[in-house]
């Protein structure tokens, strides 16, 4: 249906791209150069006939797709994400095409320690015959997630090019700033105007998303005893000991991401530093269960409160911060979202795959500010990494399957 090449020119443009976000910068979006992307992603939709394709100030892209049917359709939101990881650069992205896999390894030719091999990438084993898109070794590939706006523009291309497919309004949201967890602060839901949605954010062929982890921050800040390291005994309490100690605490071998798997929760720290007066130590807690999460924080408080015990003359600060839920809430109570997902799927000749995120995505929080969004595969893999990787044919799937969708949805209005 969807050419190939449609999909990967697109995705090639895409990943030259530097649109790295910044957790530390304060600005909307974190980081000017995802403009760049929305920018092309606009001049795009509007030579493809999408007159009201625009880019606003905190750099998310709105467009439409006019329905091409009489019928009273839900309006759909199709969802992607312009920035790639802060944890590998993604400036200078030199795509390679390994055509016509075979099977066994996939050397990265600008760093021969970058090895894909089909034990650490299960999935290569159901991609012979197909062409692999890696980087070169030295940056990640971008295809978390380049791919997903691959494929929402090369849908929207054959939609516009095709309006014998019967389908209702169509809008389609690029968003800023999903790696850093702010992907839809911005959001104008009243403009995106959307009742249902799908974020193309997800993995492995056929893979359908409707349950993430939930998600909070903490912040512990440790007020330690400064005092000069001559004259110091009796005295002088370390945060940087504190923070240590406290760190030394955490569970070895359960509750980390290291030592947990499938539906399995855990306390992360992903920053710590300071001085001898003062320390911090961010951490993430996952859960699938929203409940979970309290029980771990109190956990954790605990740990610290232990730790402090010996340190009479210092105090800390515990801060929670929410961040996202599991969507799995609001999907449940409107099923023909993946009722209808997986019909497009088998009408593309794909097997449905029912999978909780180990992660979040966009769509979590968008479910819960009123538009219930599960997440569909994109076809990328190992991503935030030199070895990220994805399959031309499973991104040409993954377009297939959003016209697919628009079709169903049309069927059953």
């Amino acid at each position: 249906m969807i050419p190939a090449e449609t999909v990967t020119d697109r995705f090639l443009r895409y990943v030259k791209i530097d649109t790295q976000s910044d957790p530390e910068s304060p600005t909307i979006p974190s980081t000017a150069k995802q403009k760049n992307l929305g920018k092309v992603l606009v001049e795009e939709l509007k030579s493809i006939g999408i007159k009201d394709a625009e880019l606003d100030e905190h750099g998310y892209v709105y467009a439409t797709i006019p329905a091409t049917t009489t019928k009273k359709v839900p309006v759909l939101c199709f969802c992607s994400h312009m920035d790639t990881s802060p944890d590998c650069s993604g400036a200078n992205v030199n795509p390679i095409i390994h055509k016509n896999y075979q099977g066994g390894n996939i050397q990265l030719p600008n760093d021969k320690t970058q090895v894909l091999t089909p034990a650490a990438h299960p999935d290569l084993q159901n991609q012979k015959g197909n062409d692999i898109v890696t980087a070169d070794g030295t940056t990640l590939l971008g295809a978390d997630n380049k791919a997903g706006l691959a494929e929402i523009m090369a849908a929207a291309e054959y939609l516009m090019k095709h309006p014998e497919v019967k389908h209702g309004v169509i809008r389609i949201l690029f968003t800023p700033d999903e790696e850093i967890g702010r992907g839809v602060d911005k959001v104008d839901m009243k403009k995106l105007g959307a009742e249902f949605g799908y974020t193309m954010d997800g993995e492995s062929l056929g893979h359908i998303e409707m349950e993430n982890f939930s998600a909070d921050a903490v912040n512990i800040t440790i007020t330690g005893v400064s005092a000069h390291p001559g004259f110091a005994k009796g005295k002088m309490e370390s945060a940087i000991k504190i923070a240590g100690a406290i760190i030394d605490k955490l569970p070895k071998d359960k509750l980390s991401p290291e030592s947990t798997e499938d539906m399995e929760g855990f306390v992360h720290p992903t920053s710590i530093g300071g001085s001898i007066e003062q320390a911090n130590i961010k951490f993430i807690i996952r859960d699938f269960v929203t409940e979970g999460l309290k029980k771990k924080e109190d956990m954790l408080k605990e740990i610290t409160e232990k730790v402090i015990r010996d340190y009479p003359n210092s105090t800390f600060e515990f801060k929670v911060t929410e961040q996202y839920r599991n969507m799995k809430v609001v999907i449940d109570k409107h099923p023909q979202i993946i009722k209808y997902a997986e019909e497009a799927m088998k009408r593309a000749g794909i097997k449905p795959h029912m999978q909780a995120i180990r992660g979040g995505t966009d769509g979590a929080r968008l479910s819960f500010m009123g538009m219930p969004c599960p997440n569909i595969f994109a076809g990328e893999h190992a991503f935030h990494g030199k070895q990220e990787w994805v399959s031309i044919q499973d991104m040409q799937k993954a377009a297939e399957t959003i016209v697919n969708i628009c079709s169903v949805w049309e069927e059953k209005a």
